[in-house]
């Protein structure tokens, strides 16, 4: 009989900020999508980027989750502390011949690429050698032009060809920080990921993160994207675009409120319940086909 592979979520947060509405659906849909089939939620802090990260944000996103009535299993993994893993994974990519250091500049990239659907294709410049030795050097990964499909359980099929649509990628910035694509995707493998519930705004890095995958030889999860959380201007809420943290005053309200959000129609005397009741209530009625297939503004909070 094939062995029974138990449920593994996570919520992987990056400490630019505190919570804002937007991270609070993603928070949602992904601890439901979890605890409804009885399975683990565990928790990741990419904290791999100290130039965005602001102090105290850590904390303060813990203290969010705990104050929402979030429970993980385990202990909290930080990216900050695994640069090991990601070292030898770069080992293992290289060993199989499939990097390159580049030197280009965001200015030469936007001068020798295409526009593409997802912004600069790049062109593979650095492909025969860096064109500057003398600046510091990205390390980028070899893609192909065959296309890298999947089926999100939420947004459908998304196919992309990597090679003309976004071109090889970088895996090691210039200033030696490693980048999103490649910790995602070994922290993923190493814990043990089934599933992936995340935003829609990191749809189009889902078949980046299957090519490292299938580079790596490590297993793909299944991928369900939920719809982000709007502004007035039709963008995805951000800290960076001035996006309110959620008050951890009235956590009942914001809950019932991401609830709706994704499309659950909790009942209106819900908000008055305690918080435990209303997960009770979420676990046991938490429905992915009833989740909107497309981005909507943020409700009034």
């Amino acid at each position: 009989m094939p062995q029974h592979i138990e449920y593994r979520g996570r919520f992987a947060p990056s400490p630019t900020g505190p919570l804002h509405f937007g991270s609070l659906v993603a928070a949602v849909g992904s601890f439901l999508q979890a605890r409804s089939q009885n399975g683990q939620w565990l928790l990741r802090i990419e904290d791999l980027d100290p130039p965005r990260e602001e102090p105290e944000a850590t904390d303060s996103i813990l203290h969010t989750l705990e104050h929402f009535g979030f429970e993980w299993d385990g202990a909290v993994i930080y990216q900050s502390q695994r640069m090991e893993a990601y070292i030898s994974a770069l080992e293992q990519l290289q060993q199989q011949n499939l990097l390159y250091p580049c030197s280009c500049s965001r200015k030469e990239i936007a001068e020798a690429s295409l526009s593409g659907h997802y912004g600069p294709v790049y062109s593979g410049l650095c492909r025969s050698g860096p064109t500057n030795n003398n600046l510091p050097l990205a390390l980028r990964v070899l893609t192909h032009d065959k296309p890298i499909h999947f089926t999100d359980l939420i947004r459908g099929t998304f196919e992309q060809c990597i090679e003309s649509e976004i071109g090889d990628f970088i895996v090691r910035r210039a200033d030696s920080l490693f980048a999103y694509q490649l910790a995602v995707v070994v922290d993923d493998a190493e814990q043990q990921i089934t599933e992936v519930v995340r935003g829609s705004d990191l749809l189009d890095n889902t078949p980046r993160q299957i090519h490292l995958q299938q580079l790596l030889g490590v297993t793909t999860p299944r991928y369900a994207h939920l719809p982000v959380a709007l502004n007035k201007e039709g963008q995805k809420l951000s800290k960076q675009r001035g996006a309110e943290s959620v008050h951890r005053q009235h956590p009942q309200h914001l809950l019932v409120k991401a609830l709706s959000f994704l499309g659950q129609k909790p009942p209106v005397d819900l908000v008055e319940a305690e918080l435990e009741a209303i997960w009770t209530w979420a676990i046991k009625h938490w429905d992915l086909t009833q989740v909107p297939r497309h981005d909507l503004p943020a409700p009034l909070i």
